[in-house]
């Protein structure tokens, strides 16, 4: 039996998690609610509540998988891409584990184990793993990417964002209607309620498979300031409808370069991932998009779309098989491709 556990720190949630032969046993995630009323991520706060959280959330994984210590097999661990210091606090602890328990450390990178998460196993006969090569539609907070998936080591990006990512996007936009933060998930519950046909913003013309929402943004707070010159309530008024469109170019704009990709590589079999792939409309178009093109989809679980341990520990796996292991010299990085 080969049991992994995942730590994973990159950004602002605490996350433990045990997988064996594949399959999950435990995935406990902590959140940090002290940054809502900064309306971001404050990088300084987030490492002090990793160092606070990460034997809490370690031990709480253990206990929940009913694994003690002694049968770890490794341990994975996200060295990147991330914040520094959040990434620190994780390596730092993975070091420390691996060294008492005189067991091997695996290192992951972030946006690769996003991709993996659809290879874990709620059973052992769990057989719902999409089938190489195929499509994923990498989008979070600070990513927005199409990633032909060769193998479990073999990714290829075809396409990115050239500035800001979607998840910003909406966060943006959401801040400057004066919603609140996280923005993702308060745009997706207004829209439900709103007509996503009301508004048109523009939506960028950028070669090949590359993503562009700057022009959006600009775009949304221009019509804003334009349209509360003439009604200071304007927002109150058509916040539901404000949110549906632009949750929907968001999603347009998304999911119209992952159709031409796949028309293009010939490729039947997509798949999304990261944090916006939580997003109602985004599950919806790809639901749509199965029936219109006949695609097979891969829609994560809710509890592996935000950062969690869960997909670092399943790309640990995967690499404990290949005998990937690391030094413990080694330094976690703010910035890397997948």
């Amino acid at each position: 039996m080969i049991t992994i556990l995942g730590i994973e720190s990159s950004c602002d949630d605490t996350s433990a998690a045990v997988i064996r032969d594949g399959v999950i046993l435990s995935n406990v995630i902590t959140t940090q609610a002290v940054h809502e009323r900064y309306g971001g991520v404050v990088p300084e706060l987030a490492s002090r509540a990793h160092q606070q959280n990460i034997i809490p959330v370690v031990h709480d994984a253990l206990k929940q998988a009913g694994v003690a210590k002694n049968e770890i097999s490794a341990i994975a661990f996200t060295r990147g891409p991330g914040l520094l210091g959040s990434l620190l606090v994780g390596t730092s602890f993975a070091k420390g584990l691996s060294s008492a328990l005189n067991v091997p450390m695996i290192e992951v990178n972030h946006l690769q184990a996003h991709v993996l998460a659809h290879f874990i196993k709620e059973t052992p006969e769990d057989r719902n793993q999409p089938n190489f090569p195929f499509l994923c539609l990498l989008v979070s907070g600070g990513n927005s990417q199409i990633v032909l998936v060769k193998s479990y080591n073999d990714m290829e990006i075809i396409g990115q964002t050239i500035d800001d990512a979607a998840g910003e996007a909406f966060d943006k936009c959401a801040k400057v209607m004066g919603l609140g933060y996280p923005g993702g998930p308060i745009v997706d519950k207004l829209a439900k309620s709103g007509n996503p046909e009301r508004f048109t913003f523009s939506k960028p013309h950028v070669a090949g498979y590359n993503y562009s929402f700057s022009g959006l943004k600009t775009s949304f707070l221009y019509f804003l300031r334009d349209e509360l010159k003439n009604d200071p309530d304007f927002i109150e008024k058509n916040k539901e409808d404000l949110c549906a469109s632009l949750q929907k170019t968001i999603i347009d704009i998304l999911t119209d370069k992952l159709v031409r990709a796949a028309k293009d590589l010939n490729i039947d079999e997509v798949a999304v991932a990261g944090g916006v792939s939580a997003n109602s409309g985004l599950r919806g178009a790809f639901e749509e998009h199965s029936r219109r093109y006949g695609w097979k989809i891969h829609i994560p679980k809710f509890a592996y779309t935000t950062d969690n341990a869960a997909m670092v520990a399943i790309t640990g796996y995967y690499k404990y098989l290949d005998g990937e292991f690391c030094g413990k010299e080694v330094a976690p990085y703010a910035r890397v491709s997948i």
